[in-house]
């Protein structure tokens, strides 16, 4: 069986990919990862809320600080280098540890610093760069269109300083998913990464306090991506599509390629069967494929945007519609 896929110009032995998590924080796991057959490793994020978070907690501990401004600015600037030299040794570390192609990550919230940083991560050897956006509309005073235009010129912004491959993982909360996918397509995106998973608050009712819940995801959570997937690609959006969230075995992986993702992107699977479940999932992706006589990926990818009544489907949001003439 021929496994080989493309993404955003990178040949990978096969279209699964360890996505962005503590998972892929350290070498020893991104070294596990390759070994047990990842097609591409993407490293956990540099984010930049936190690093910005942590350059100014030098400052704060200092009254100094408050009566020059400018030996702030100049310690926060500080923080902000040091904590990205961190992460562009891992980058180079992980590039020198494995022959699988390493995506390095950034969660950026603006466009103003990180497209500079995401130079200096290509330098660093990067096969790839992953822009994994969260903008949350918790501000009514701003916009779902300035909200978009933010995502759009942060792609806009990064495709100045590199010409490694950019893809961008954004998360299913847009007015107009073709929309917004299409324009940051438009912006240079090399590939659109559906969909990010977000933190998700509980309500402890016997603390009276806000927890965590659902770290992991389900597979029932796979059919989010696979609608949008499937209506992108059978609208030829002119950029690579990967498949994330809700993807545990191999028959999700095939379930996505036949709806026309280019690749997948798995995480809870692996925390919870180990990194050397990646075998099987290759494997058992191996299997579906001489059961049904496909040698290759291309020979099944979107197979399911062939007939227009698979895609009118995709596009049913009811169960059932009352006829209310009778």
């Amino acid at each position: 069986m021929d496994l080989t896929t493309k993404y955003m110009g990178l040949t990978l032995k096969n279209p699964i990919i360890v996505s962005s998590s503590k998972l892929t924080g350290t070498i020893n796991n991104v070294i596990a990862c390759a070994k047990s057959g990842a097609g591409a490793v993407v490293l956990k994020s540099l984010f930049e809320e936190q690093l910005l978070a942590r350059a100014e907690q030098k400052t704060k501990r200092n009254e100094m600080y408050f009566w020059y401004p400018e030996a702030n600015d100049y310690i926060v600037n500080l923080g902000k280098e040091s904590g990205l030299e961190e992460y562009l040794k891992f980058v180079r570390d992980a590039k020198a540890a494995v022959d699988i192609p390493v995506i390095a990550s950034i969660n950026c919230v603006s466009p103003v610093e990180w497209p500079k940083y995401a130079a200096k991560i290509q330098e660093a050897g990067a096969d790839a760069l992953e822009l994994n956006i969260a903008i949350f509309p918790f501000d009514r005073h701003v916009s779902s269109q300035q909200i978009e235009d933010t995502y759009v010129e942060i792609v806009k912004e990064v495709k100045k300083y590199v010409t490694i491959p950019v893809s961008v993982k954004i998360g299913p909360y847009f007015t107009n998913i073709h929309a917004i996918t299409y324009r940051l397509a438009e912006a240079g995106a090399d590939a659109i990464v559906l969909f990010n998973r977000f933190y998700n608050p509980d309500v402890d009712i016997n603390s009276m306090q806000v927890v965590t819940d659902n770290v992991f995801s389900n597979p029932d959570e796979k059919s989010i991506p696979l609608r949008w997937i499937a209506l992108l690609s059978a609208d030829g959006i002119p950029c690579d599509l990967a498949a994330s969230t809700g993807i545990h075995y191999s028959i999700g992986v095939a379930k996505q390629l036949l709806s026309g993702a280019t690749v997948t992107q798995i995480c809870t699977t692996l925390y919870q069967n180990g990194i050397p479940y990646i075998k099987e999932i290759v494997t058992g992706l191996e299997d579906w494929m001489k059961k049904h006589n496909f040698k290759s990926i291309e020979d099944f990818r979107g197979l399911m945007n062939k007939q227009t009544a698979n895609t009118a489907a995709f596009e049913r949001v009811q169960y059932m519609k009352k006829n209310f003439d009778k």
